[in-house]
């Protein structure tokens, strides 16, 4: 049996081509998360025959519209004044937990059109977002190391919440305390950024399956 040369893109860690078979195949749109060094990023991708088209994309960013501050104070765990001994936390992080779940939040309201004028054209101007009620949808974590309550799943919880319709393991999800990051001090930012959002209650409850099964395609599924 001969040698097979790896994918370039396999070899750089950045894409599993078998996991994307059957993302493909499954027909149904992705909805695509990554984590950079800075932010998540948000988008929606529809494939027709392999070739992808990105509906619509957010990052963590757009939360600075919203009430989140970037620097953060400088507060402990407990909500304390920080001294020069305690360890210093990375309060206002956007790629932390809140800001993950937050900004998977955002992404979920203007998919549905619930937020706003929509989505910025290249030129400037605002073009309604359709509307995403009854659409289902598949996450794509890429590569991402996973575990439960993690970061990734943080922003899963969020497009939950949403009220997209996906398929996810609420065991997977981080605590509700994480969420709010009441374990970094941010409860009273993240509850101000959710009420900037028009969040009024804790949305769709989670089905009990795993966030990576494989849906069927079914009929009207990309009317």
């Amino acid at each position: 049996m001969g040698l097979r040369t790896m994918k370039r893109r396999r070899r750089e860690g950045r894409t599993d081509y078998k996991l994307r078979v059957g993302l493909l195949k499954s027909g149904v749109p992705r909805i695509v998360i990554r984590r950079t060094n800075k932010y998540f990023i948000i988008q929606v991708v529809e494939s027709v025959e392999a070739q992808d088209k990105v509906v619509m994309t957010i990052s963590s960013k757009e939360l600075l519209k919203f009430g989140w501050d970037a620097a953060g104070a400088k507060v402990t765990g407990d909500g304390q004044q920080m001294t020069g001994k305690t360890k210093r936390q990375r309060v206002g992080n956007l790629k932390s937990i809140p800001a993950g779940y937050l900004t998977g939040l955002l992404f979920a309201k203007k998919l549905s059109g619930s937020v706003a004028r929509g989505i910025p054209s290249k030129k400037g101007n605002y073009k309604e977002v359709p509307s995403s009620s009854g659409k289902k949808y598949i996450v794509d974590l890429g590569m991402a190391r996973t575990k439960s309550g993690c970061r990734m799943f943080a922003v899963v919880k969020g497009l939950v919440d949403g009220g997209l319709n996906i398929v996810a393991d609420k065991k997977v999800f981080p605590s509700e305390e994480r969420l709010m990051g009441e374990h970094i001090g941010l409860k009273d930012m993240v509850n101000k950024c959710k009420d900037a959002l028009g969040e009024t209650g804790n949305g769709r409850q989670a089905t009990e399956k795993v966030t990576t099964n494989i849906t069927k395609k079914t009929d009207g599924m990309l009317k």
